[in-house]
């Protein structure tokens, strides 16, 4: 048998402002090779099951490759290889880093670590109790255990509102929210808000703006219905074909047609496998 499955699931409702979603994910008798992660708006957080996470080359080139059995890092991109068997991603949103790792998103914008170094004896308890779980339900169930426990010990601390509010627009506008009306949606200068934002989450209101663009082109692209690429830059925000191709040749290493191709087996996952939904 060969394929991809993946179930998703939504966290206990004490944590839906602070994790997206769970995905549940195994891969079997797939090709070994090179795997672009993308930048997205959520932290990137997985949990292997069994192989340890292989990243063969980090986004920041002064950090050493390596093998991860629970790997935190930023907004920005891994690569990988071979792809990771089998897992659970955490979809953390940016403001819910202070209540579950104890930091801002900053701190891990171009870095990964190994998340008992900041976690400690929390997360060699998930990764433990992931591997002795009876199936996907528990899997979801223990992280909703360990991660309510770290959110009660840090007493759910966030960012300050008005940048915490600032990430939500953004999110909420597709990217599409300028910085100037951002800033004067929560009161603040651009000056000021892009200092802030900045320090809390690593980037610049601008860069997130295009990451968030960039990942609804990414979704729009993967779905069974793949649209031309002028109606994904249009219904993204882009200004043309052009600017989207600009965008993913910056983030994605490559121009999206490109990108479409080498991520062709990924692509047709719902052909090759399950689609989200179903059970690994």
């Amino acid at each position: 048998m060969s394929g991809s499955a993946w179930l998703q699931r939504r966290p206990a409702p004490a944590l839906r402002p602070l994790i997206d979603t769970y995905v549940g994910y195994r891969s079997e008798g797939l090709a070994a090779g090179i795997h672009r992660g993308l930048p997205s708006r959520y932290l990137t957080v997985i949990v292997s099951i069994g192989e340890p996470i292989d990243v063969a080359a980090q986004t920041d080139p002064r950090q050493a490759p390596d093998r991860y059995r629970f790997v935190a890092s930023g907004l920005q991109a891994l690569i990988a290889s071979p792809a990771v068997q089998e897992g659970v991603a955490v979809e953390l949103t940016p403001t819910g880093s202070r209540a579950l790792l104890g930091m801002p998103a900053a701190e891990l914008w171009d870095t990964s670590v190994e998340a008992a170094d900041v976690l400690g004896p929390a997360a060699v308890e998930l990764w433990e109790r992931l591997q002795d779980a009876g199936g996907w339900a528990d899997r979801f169930a223990a992280c909703d255990d360990v991660f309510g426990r770290l959110v009660a010990a840090t007493g759910s601390a966030v960012p300050v509102p008005a940048v915490a509010g600032a990430w939500e627009l953004l999110v909420a506008s597709g990217g599409r929210m300028g910085v100037a009306d951002l800033a004067r949606r929560v009161g603040w200068s651009r000056r000021h808000l892009g200092a802030r934002f900045t320090s809390e989450f690593g980037l610049s209101p601008k860069l997130a703006a295009r990451v968030v663009r960039f990942e609804r082109a990414t979704t729009m692209l993967r779905s069974p219905r793949r649209p031309a690429l002028a109606e994904v830059a249009a219904g993204c925000g882009y200004y043309d074909q052009p600017h989207l191709n600009r965008d993913f040749v910056d983030l994605a290493g490559c121009p999206p047609g490109e990108w479409v191709a080498a991520e062709h087996p990924s692509v047709q996952d719902a052909g090759a496998g399950q689609r989200a939904g179903s059970t690994p």
